[in-house]
């Protein structure tokens, strides 16, 4: 039986090579050859999303017209991490790139740091 110090010290070491075990899953997706979404992706039609949030019609997405969503992007989306320059991965979208200055229907806000 561990006792209460060896227990927090190697959840501390395993808390801590969490981020290191996320990096390799992002160099893991690109190794992949992940390729960049569609626009005529059928999910991608479905969810609005375009490369430039200021092509998507506000008519088939009123989410998009409504005050503050001119500040919304992929790049500021709670489903969204980077991994190059521009285009990053999407938890909507698994398996390919979506562009940093993209939008979809399905944008959350980053909750604020504690």
């Amino acid at each position: 039986m561990k006792s209460r110090r060896e227990f927090l010290q190697s959840s501390a070491v395993g808390a801590a090579a969490v981020p290191l075990i996320d990096l390799l899953s992002v160099r893991t997706a690109l190794a992949a050859g992940e390729t960049k979404l569609a626009e005529d992706d059928p999910v991608a039609v479905a969810l609005g999303y375009k490369h430039d949030a200021a092509d998507v019609d506000p008519v088939k997405f009123p989410k998009r017209a409504l005050p503050g969503a001119e500040n919304e992007f992929c790049h500021n989306c709670l489903q969204y991490k980077e991994t190059e320059e521009g285009w990053g991965t999407c938890a909507i979208f698994p398996g390919k790139l979506v562009a940093a200055d993209g939008w979809c229907n399905v944008w959350v806000a980053i909750p604020p740091a504690a």
